[in-house]
């Protein structure tokens, strides 16, 4: 009778223990982090090794890296497998990533001018006017920020598109079917077109099919391929990434800095001359702009170069942005507050505070225009500036350069 109760309790004993172990894993910061990583992203044997020997994911876990490539022989040499591991036995998590290139790539830290047509055409005031009574009227239908891409199933490319199509039908009043993008999703909706004092038919509403303005250069691989700005280029309500055509980059003069304060961000105040072309933009992402670039002394240091780190060598701590804005490329010293786990692509990947008084003393902290900066961390490209806190000019986020390599890459 003892030694039944005495095994009836060491078996309660380790039920408790393996509830007791589950419930802290299932709640453990670190096996939630783990989760929530994408099924793919970059990293490297350095890194994992790195991540094993510092502990960072704490005493429970490790990770084993496996070489695809060298299990299959495949001649592509740029993807493997990592696998988390529970006490380095129990396997939790098995990802497949990218390897990180091992060449270095020019670090950019420079204001560029940025020019794009779109594809579409964006809705810039939706006043409507009536030019046979002058009477001026809000659309109840489209809204500032539409990005009008369609009329009666024909691609809208530019403005004159839209002028030939609604000419077709000269019917006062006619109703019109337009495909738009709001909030980055297709919508069709039905308005009437309107006819001038010409008796010719007319949207009704102001548009535009190019936009201009500032960012900052990334950095160029050995392929002269470019990323910059950090987050895609959008609509004037911030709402919709702008699909675009064609664009170009060009080099930038500092002119002098608008000061970031609470509430109100600070702005560079840069001077680009459309004849000084460094480059095309291929592609307007989530993640920046990407392109090819052009060779220009100006852009780029041949001398400034680091290899890329992926997520898994980001952490807290110590790191320093690239920027340009006392005239000259120069490195200031930011603390990373955060580095999120992120299952599906963001470009608010990293919280930062921007330590460096000197920098504080230049613009206030982080200022528009300055979206694009390199953020480097143990003298790797870990990632991008590509927000300001509002009420905290001192703070931002950055992407993940990950995210802008996978643009490249596709």
């Amino acid at each position: 009778m003892i030694k039944k109760r005495k095994y009836k309790n060491i078996f309660c004993a380790y039920i408790f223990l393996i509830v007791f172990l589950l419930s802290c894993l299932c709640n453990n910061v670190i096996y939630n982090n783990i989760g929530n990583l994408p099924e793919n992203f970059y990293t490297n044997l350095e890194e994992v090794e790195l991540l094993n020997k510092e502990k960072t994911l704490g005493n429970l876990y490790n990770v084993e890296f496996k070489n695809d490539i060298l299990q299959t022989g495949e001649k592509d040499e740029n993807s493997g497998t990592i696998i988390f591991k529970l006490f380095g036995i129990i396997p939790i998590k098995k990802v497949k990533v990218e390897i990180l290139p091992e060449e270095e790539v020019y670090i950019g830290g420079v204001p560029i001018g940025l020019n794009v047509s779109t594809k579409g055409a964006i809705v810039v005031s939706n006043t409507m006017v009536d030019s046979k009574t002058n009477k001026v009227f809000s659309n109840k239908i489209l809204k500032n920020g539409d990005v009008i891409i369609k009329i009666n199933n024909q691609e809208i490319n530019n403005i004159d598109d839209i002028n030939t199509i609604i000419e077709e039908k000269n019917v006062e009043n006619k109703e019109l079917s337009l495909t738009i993008l709001r909030n980055n999703k297709e919508k069709t909706i039905t308005i009437n077109c309107i006819k001038d004092n010409t008796n010719s038919n007319k949207l009704g509403v102001w548009v535009r099919d190019d936009l201009s303005g500032i960012g900052t250069l990334t950095f160029v691989n050995n392929k002269n391929d470019f990323a910059a700005l950090g987050h895609p280029i959008t609509d004037s309500s911030g709402e919709n990434t702008v699909p675009i055509k064609d664009g170009q980059v060009y080099s930038c003069s500092l002119l002098g800095v608008e000061k970031g304060k609470t509430d109100k961000p600070g702005q560079l105040k840069c001077l680009f001359v459309q004849s000084n072309k460094n480059g095309i933009i291929t592609k307007n992402t989530k993640y920046g702009i990407i392109g090819q670039y052009q060779e220009n002394l100006d852009m780029i240091d041949a001398n400034l170069t680091a290899k890329v780190g992926g997520r898994l060598s980001v952490k807290p701590g110590k790191a320093t942005i690239v920027s340009s804005v006392s005239g000259i490329r120069e490195e200031y010293e930011i603390e990373i507050i955060k580095a999120n786990s992120q299952k599906t692509a963001d470009d608010k990947s990293i919280v930062f505070r921007v330590t460096d008084k000197r920098l504080l003393e230049l613009t206030g902290g982080i200022v528009q225009g300055m979206s694009g900066s390199p953020i480097l961390q143990n003298g790797k490209l870990i990632g991008a500036v590509t927000h300001v806190f509002l009420k905290d000019p001192t703070k931002g986020y950055g992407v993940y350069i990950d995210w802008m390599l996978k643009e490249i890459d596709k």
